[in-house]
């Protein structure tokens, strides 16, 4: 169980239109399985290295230690990890992990999406609702994403909620084979004082959710 001291705002279920996130799953292991499998081109350029190949990475015994890690991190009031579904169906990820109170009160931000719901604002809602959560019941003041600069789609997607780029880091994460660049972008809780699902849904009109 979560103490609600140390983490406040968890465990949480988040819904606007056809978008659904809850905390990562025990039963959702095969589905997951099959979902990252089927995204290997579309995600490894974006993934942390890793001895083991991608294939036996993303089997259902690797998402149930992957969730017994994360579940664990929750309860001690480090890591928000959501799962994504688009009507129903598991379609990503959103978590916002190293999470630091104290007079820092932050949190990293991390995201992914299958390939066949992209282009649709998925992504964005997701992320947006996520940040509204952090800011508001779990009470963080700041947000950051690392970005490699060749992963212009979520460049795109950060600044258009509202984050700022900050700076370079170089040589920064272990990403698919080598140390890459990454771009520091940043949200701070009083960056956008009616909210960040707010700014998505006047950024995104006609999209699911808005």
């Amino acid at each position: 169980m979560t103490d609600p001291l140390l983490h406040p705002g968890w465990p949480a279920r988040l819904v606007s239109g056809p978008v659904e996130l809850h905390p990562l799953r025990r039963r959702d292991a095969a589905e997951w399985s099959r979902l990252r499998v089927a995204n290997e081109s579309w995600l490894s350029p974006w993934e942390p290295t890793a001895p083991v190949p991608w294939v036996p990475r993303h089997a259902p015994a690797a998402y149930r230690a992957m969730r017994r890690t994360v579940a664990r991190r929750a309860r001690l009031g480090t890591s928000l990890p959501f799962a994504v579904r688009v009507d129903g169906q598991l379609a990503g990820q959103v978590t916002v992990d190293n999470i630091v109170r104290g007079a820092l009160r932050t949190g990293y931000l991390g995201y992914w999406i299958d390939r066949s719901v992209a282009g649709r604002g998925i992504a964005s809602l997701a992320v947006a609702l996520v940040c509204d959560h952090a800011f508001g019941p779990v009470g963080l003041h700041r947000l950051q994403a690392d970005i490699r600069p060749e992963n212009l789609p979520s460049q795109r997607l950060v600044e258009r909620l509202g984050f700022q780029r900050e700076g370079l880091l170089r040589r920064y994460l272990d990403i698919d084979g080598d140390w890459r660049d990454h771009l520091a972008y940043a949200l701070l809780a009083e960056d956008l004082p009616r909210g960040v699902l707010t700014r998505w849904r006047e950024m995104s009109p006609g999209r699911p959710g808005s």
